[in-house]
């Protein structure tokens, strides 16, 4: 294998396997999730969570997509970092929700939640990034 090809296959493996890991953690245990998502969403918290989980599973398939393959003449991997961008801005109010709802608890939950929104930020850069990266790949 080339290094340029070695290079290729690694690109988006290490989002797609935090998104595999945190999209399995929606279905095992989702009471946690559940408690997350915005009273203003219509519906059972449950599904939301479940269609989060759900939508971390498709993008970490097309993460872990041949560069090779197309979908409207690009990569499903270049879809797959886009969709994370989308993703992460989506699932946004979440953690705004939590941090509103975790205010009143004790002082280490609340930093931990209150650090989760600037962390988030972090996301949206990797995953921008992640896309300019495969466009260069081409």
């Amino acid at each position: 294998m080339s290094e340029v090809t070695a290079k290729q296959s690694k690109v988006g493996r290490g989002m797609a396997y935090m998104l595999l890991a945190t999209g399995s953690g929606h279905f095992i245990v989702p009471k946690p999730f559940d408690q997350l998502i915005p009273g203003f969403l219509p519906g059972d918290p449950r599904l939301w969570t479940y269609l989060s989980g759900g939508a971390e599973f498709i993008v970490a398939a097309l993460l872990l997509a041949p560069l090779s393959k197309k979908f409207a003449g690009k990569s499903l991997r270049l879809w797959g970092a886009y969709l994370a961008l989308a993703l992460f801005i989506a699932v946004y109010p979440a953690n705004i929700n939590m941090a509103i709802e975790w205010s009143s608890r004790d002082l280490f939950e609340q930093l931990f939640a209150y650090a989760r929104l600037p962390l988030q930020f972090g996301l949206f850069y990797w995953a921008w990034a992640l896309a300019k990266e495969i466009k260069g790949l081409r």
